[in-house]
């Protein structure tokens, strides 16, 4: 349990992310997608393309006849640096940004944000975590918006969303990123703000986590727990981290990519044909969180498909196809879930508010593999603090190494 709290830790962003998920996948071969893979029946291997997407997967001792997928993604909703940042207004130097996502804007008020990302210099590319300088957001005292409460907080995205990086003008992004990073020439970043504060566990009973990110590093580390202990099968097991889900997905490191397909024709390396047969033999695991039933805004859930938080995995169902799950596939792995005496939850939202989307239906048109969507129940989601069930988080992993290991 403590261990997911320092992959949060370690996780700040996408690209932290996939660095730390590649250290973790001890056993497994680095691959590049340049070179020509020769790849062993029985071993294990992962790619990356551009530091955000990474693909780990484990080929049985036979000719495959399927595919388990598991999915999730490692970018979160944040506010992103500015390629020309610096502001200075009497002497206060601030860094201005933009919205990445859909994040609950009014949480990023009056906390410790730290830069961190990844930068281009003549050094090559570096990550960055820029904890120890923290900047701040500050909010607008309320004797000077006293309707705050009656008219709600409202945050304008290009005024009120500037850092303070300093009280003395003379510092800019690039001088602070020298202090603490070596290189002569800044050629590019991509840098965002993200809370400093650690992630704990909490409740009386310390059966919640809370913390940034949760959203949706909790499926991510599931899954990564989930293809580190399958056994090897008849049918490849495959764990896919994706980036740019919270912006739609549309990018070479995207589901809207063809990224999936492209990987699965590779380790085939066989005819057309036998890639379609394998293809109808597959399954796709989409793991996401859930919106948790909130008592303190019961009005904004369904009576009777609202998950709980303790409860067990989210099994997410949609008629406007936001999520890929139906019937057939659910049944099965409603199966997989009472053998392991795991608990399911079918959920969906009220009629007269739309869902979220997830990888899920994306990954389902491309490829053409039926796809599964689930996740852990979640509070404030999109928040800077974020909470979930520690057994929730437990099962999530033991389903998905199940799936892996049984479908």
């Amino acid at each position: 349990m403590s261990d997911f709290l320092q992959f949060l830790t370690k996780c700040p962003t996408a690209w932290h992310a996939v660095k730390e998920i590649g250290h973790r996948l001890t056993g497994f071969t680095k691959l590049s997608e340049k070179d020509a893979w020769h790849l062993e029946p029985g071993k294990s291997y992962y790619v990356e393309r551009e530091g955000t997407l990474l693909c780990a997967f484990k080929l049985p001792k036979q000719k495959p006849v399927g595919a388990v997928i598991l999915a999730s993604h490692t970018d979160s909703p944040a506010l992103k640096i500015k390629p020309q940042p610096d502001i200075s207004t009497k002497e206060i130097a601030q860094l201005g940004t933009e919205v990445y996502g859909g994040p609950l804007l009014h949480s990023w008020f009056d906390r410790d944000l730290a830069i961190a990302g990844r930068i281009e210099t003549d050094k090559g590319s570096q990550l960055v975590f820029l904890e120890e300088c923290p900047v701040v957001i500050p909010q607008l005292a309320i004797h000077l918006d006293r309707t705050i409460h009656e008219k709600g907080i409202f945050v304008h995205k290009q005024d009120h969303l500037k850092a303070i990086l300093s009280i003395a003008g003379k510092h800019t992004l690039e001088s602070v990123l020298k202090k603490h990073l070596t290189f002569k020439t800044l050629y590019a970043f991509d840098l965002l703000l993200v809370p400093t504060e650690k992630p704990s566990r909490v409740g009386i009973q310390k059966d919640l986590y809370a913390g940034y990110r949760i959203d949706n590093l909790s499926s991510a580390y599931a899954s990564l727990s989930a293809i580190l202990k399958a056994k090897h099968t008849d049918k490849i097991q495959m764990a896919i981290f994706w980036d740019h889900e919270e912006i739609g997905s549309v990018s070479s490191t995207g589901a809207g990519s063809l990224f999936v397909d492209q990987i699965l024709e590779r380790i085939c390396n066989s005819s057309r044909e036998d890639f379609y047969r394998l293809k109808s033999n597959s399954i796709i695991l989409s793991a996401d969180v859930s919106h948790g039933w909130n008592p303190n805004f019961a009005d904004k859930y369904d009576p009777q498909n609202s998950p709980l938080l303790g409860q067990g995995v989210v099994l997410k169902f949609n008629a406007g196809r936001k999520y890929a799950t139906d019937a057939a596939s659910s049944a099965t792995l409603s199966k997989i879930a009472a053998k392991h005496k795991l608990k399911l939850q079918p959920a969906a939202n009220r009629s007269d508010i739309p869902s979220g989307s997830t990888v899920g239906p994306i990954m389902s048109a491309n490829t053409g593999i039926p796809t599964i969507d689930i996740g852990v129940p979640l509070w404030a989601m999109h928040s800077t603090r974020e909470i979930i069930a520690v057994s929730d988080q437990e099962d999530l992993a033991k389903l998905l190494t199940a799936g892996l290991n049984e479908w």
